[in-house]
């Protein structure tokens, strides 16, 4: 098996942090400048995934496979690891979480089990690193998208609601609690914090509960957004008008116009 513009890329992005003769900008990144560049390129590849085009989904995948080898190779370069040794650890953790591929196909018949018996290997590898329930693994990822992998572990151990009727409840609890604090003639702006993190929170819940990824359910509504405003906008030009020379009442009517327009009622 050859890949020779793989090789080729690997050479490049090692060339652009030669210190003789390297690029200056990438020979100042560290781990830590780079991580909004990872996720700005993995939230890219989504979008072009979302859209189903595969020109965009073959170029932000690259972008994505950039951000991972110059990782690679600046942590080579401090002599901690390298792209061979995370090609190690992957291949590895790989057939070790598929023994029904490389030891035993018996092991697993269907994707369901395939799913339960990663879980359990996952388990027992956790179990091995900590022994606390929710690790810090579970804080690594947008926090709307956490909210919700954290409902679903604790589901598994009936630390739930019943049912998105009882979470409704609690959403509505939480929104007068958030209430309160935004009325209080002293504001706590700690406080409205925390109350718009419990609101969010439980909100995330009643998504999981009603079978909704709560993530893609807010990436879709502001998806809406920018596509009713870009109507809206278009609305205003037409009639030989501006946004920028507009007030909020003016706007508002706009809206109103293109959201009509939107679901064919104008």
């Amino acid at each position: 098996m050859s890949y020779p513009n793989f090789e080729k890329m690997v050479e490049v992005i090692a060339k652009l942090r030669d210190p003789d003769g390297g690029c200056p900008w990438d020979l100042k990144q560290t781990h830590q400048s780079l991580l909004r560049f990872l996720i700005e390129e993995a939230y890219e590849f989504i979008h072009a995934t979302e859209e189903n085009d595969y020109q965009a989904m073959e170029e932000e995948i690259g972008d994505v496979l950039l951000q991972v080898v110059l990782h690679c190779v600046i942590a080579d370069q401090n002599g901690k690891f390298n792209l061979e040794s995370v090609s190690k650890i992957l291949a590895d953790k790989m057939i070790r979480r598929h023994p029904h591929v490389f030891v035993d196909s018996s092991l697993a018949k269907d994707d369901s089990q395939v799913k339960e018996n990663w879980e359990k290997i996952k388990k027992l590898e956790n179990k091995e690193k900590k022994g606390d329930y929710f690790d810090e693994s579970y804080l690594h990822f947008p926090a709307l998208f956490s909210a919700n992998k954290i409902g679903k572990k604790t589901n598994k151990i009936n630390f739930d609601w019943e049912d998105a009727g009882q979470v409704m409840y609690k959403v509505e609890e939480e929104w007068q609690e958030l209430k309160e604090e935004l009325t209080s003639p002293q504001k706590d702006f700690s406080r409205i914090k925390e109350e718009m993190g419990d609101f969010l929170f439980s909100t995330a819940q009643l998504a999981r509960h009603l079978d909704i990824d709560p993530e893609d359910a807010l990436r879709q509504a502001n998806k809406k957004f920018i596509r009713r405003f870009n109507s809206m906008e278009k609305l205003i030009t037409e009639d030989s008008k501006s946004v920028e020379d507009m007030n909020q009442m003016e706007m508002d009517e706009y809206w109103d116009l293109a959201k009509r327009k939107e679901k064919g009622l104008s």
